[in-house]
């Protein structure tokens, strides 16, 4: 408990856990926190448009046992196979940002 004594910003606990940013931990850190904010705004986006994994999947042209990895942060994407399923399947746009 030491360590966190020194921790006054969120991101302080983040570099102190997972190091700077670009070191090797970090990034692997990153990526996940990534994956896990898309695998939840698929979640949120397929229960709005009152679909099953299985529907969704079918119309996008995938499979459930994907959209189920993806849903559980357990998937790697492409940019255009998740465009696909929010486009075709849900009927959303995607926007990019990048910082």
């Amino acid at each position: 408990m030491e360590k966190y004594k020194k921790i006054k910003t969120f991101d302080d606990l983040i570099e102190l856990e997972h190091g700077k940013i670009g070191t090797e931990s970090r990034n692997k850190y990153e990526e996940g926190a990534q994956m896990f904010i898309v695998s939840e705004m698929l979640k949120e986006a397929r229960k709005d448009a009152n679909l099953t994994q299985e529907q969704l999947a079918e119309k996008a042209g995938t499979k459930k046992s994907y959209i189920s990895k993806l849903e559980n942060a357990k998937g790697n994407i492409q940019l255009s196979t998740l465009i696909r399923i929010f486009e075709q399947g849900l009927n959303r746009k995607i926007g990019l940002t990048f910082l």
